[in-house]
């Protein structure tokens, strides 16, 4: 009993330490999206609605980058653990290179038919020609944030959560300071509205995709780039793309659900759209950090251990983070439940939304338990190379509980917004339960094996 309980600390000290750079690096993430839609708020709703409108496409290429990000994390994680330096380098060069040819057809969208995919969404001119412009100026940065993406979690999967946090910090700083600068004209820069909004995000991603590339090149990481020839392996290719897609489609699936669940909201009326999406913001402002720092950290863990060749101990730290997320997640969400009110009043003072954002608010703080099990195990998951069964989860949930079930139990049988927030609730219990089945009987230790077994002898 007491090897269990040293082994549990021994766990939980790791996670807390890989994690906390990247519950940094989150929270800076946020804050750089929260300024840039306050800054866009000074200018007029036609800006805000171009911006938002523009952001659903921008989604694609950041997908992308998370997907091919999850790839690079498995097997730099991987091979970190079996000591294969090589391997390690000709699979993240690899993940860069995909990650930039990815990056190159959004430019040439963007270029040509950047006003054309924010009409379609059945814009007014005045968002249409906002909107055209930032899409167009995000698109043209899109292969350096794919990179950048990627490179993150490249170095995350050896155990550095620092450089990338450092990196990603100095970017979303420079990102804010330029985006005030170009946006409002404080100082000695022009003032460019919206578009100095979009040139500081293309300069910042393009700041951050050349940082970290010379991090892994550089003396500074335990990375090294593989130079062309030696990094053409379709192996590493192969499995790079089995493990990306189906993060790819997990990430797109929950995307593409917003669009009629906002539809379904704004039935009941504009007020309870903005509830939802106050509610949504609180609970991804205070608790993304953390759900998304212990899911990268499991894989980083799981994956480094079963490199080791220790698949037993691999299920055991996904047993203990899964503990620690649930006790750290189970008590934010009661934090979100008590204290509702009082944060949703620092988004709102109209009564109506306050009342609607409330019960959002508790409705998100319930499900905290299933995000504490849902994110952890995900991440082990992945860290094994098994994106499919986190995909599956997100995707069942979604669309069978929060769209579905939603629709179904508020308009046809006339429950009303009660209806949808049990569709919620739900939707994440199926998010949990399903990578809870994954995990205690799916073969994705084997996965990882075989997988590691075939590089080894490519």
């Amino acid at each position: 009993m007491t090897g269990c309980r040293e082994r549990l600390i021994e766990i939980w000290g790791r996670t807390l330490s890989l994690g906390w750079p990247i519950a940094v690096q989150q929270t800076l993430n946020t804050l750089m999206r929260t300024v840039d839609i306050v800054v866009t708020g000074l200018f007029s709703p036609a800006a805000v609605a171009a911006v938002g409108l523009a952001d659903l496409y921008a989604q694609i290429p950041l997908r992308i980058g998370l997907g091919l990000g999850t790839g690079a994390i498995a097997l730099s994680s991987q091979d970190t653990g079996r000591g294969a330096e090589l391997a390690r380098d000709r699979a993240i060069t690899q993940a860069l290179l995909i990650g930039f040819c990815c990056g190159i057809p959004f430019v040439l969208v963007g270029l040509l038919f950047g006003p054309t995919l924010v009409a379609a969404l059945g814009a007014e001119s005045e968002v249409v020609r906002l909107g055209g412009a930032y899409l167009t100026i995000v698109f043209v940065a899109a292969p350096m944030r794919i990179v950048g993406l990627v490179g993150a979690r490249s170095l995350q999967g050896t155990g550095d959560t620092r450089t990338p946090m450092l990196v990603n910090g100095g970017a979303n700083v420079l990102n804010i300071l330029t985006t005030v600068g170009l946006g409002l004209g404080v100082w000695t820069f022009p003032q460019l509205g919206i578009v100095g909004v979009g040139i500081a995000t293309a300069i910042s991603r393009t700041v951050e995709a050349i940082a970290i590339t010379a991090a892994i090149a550089s003396d500074r990481t335990d990375l090294s780039l593989a130079s062309l020839a030696r990094s053409r392996d379709l192996t590493i290719t192969r499995q790079l793309v089995a493990v990306s897609v189906p993060n790819f489609a997990e990430g797109m699936s929950t995307s593409i659900a917003n669009f009629p669940f906002n539809a379904l909201l704004l039935l009941f009326g504009t007020e309870v759209n903005a509830a939802y999406h106050i509610g949504r913001r609180i609970y991804q402002q205070l608790t993304g950090p953390l759900y998304r720092s212990f899911s990268t950290a499991a894989s980083i863990i799981v994956g480094q251990t079963l490199g080791e060749g220790d698949p037993e101990g691999a299920r055991s730290a996904g047993r203990a983070i899964l503990v620690l997320g649930v006790i750290t997640l189970g008590c934010a969400g009661i934090a979100l439940v008590v204290a509702a009110e009082p944060l949703v009043r620092v988004f709102t003072q109209d009564p109506t939304t306050i009342g609607y954002a409330v019960d959002f608010t508790r409705v998100f703080g319930v499900s905290m338990v299933c995000f504490g099990i849902f994110f952890p195990l995900a991440g082990t998951l992945r860290g094994a190379g098994d994106t499919r069964t986190p995909f599956y989860a997100r995707f069942v949930g979604t669309f069978a509980f929060m769209l579905g079930f939603s629709y179904v139990a508020s308009i046809p049988l006339g429950y009303g917004l009660p209806g949808i927030y049990v569709g919620i609730v739900l939707s994440y219990i199926c998010w949990a339960a399903v990578v809870v089945v994954g995990f205690h009987w799916g073969g994705w230790a084997e996965t990882a094996a075989a997988m590691m077994d075939e590089r080894a002898h490519a």
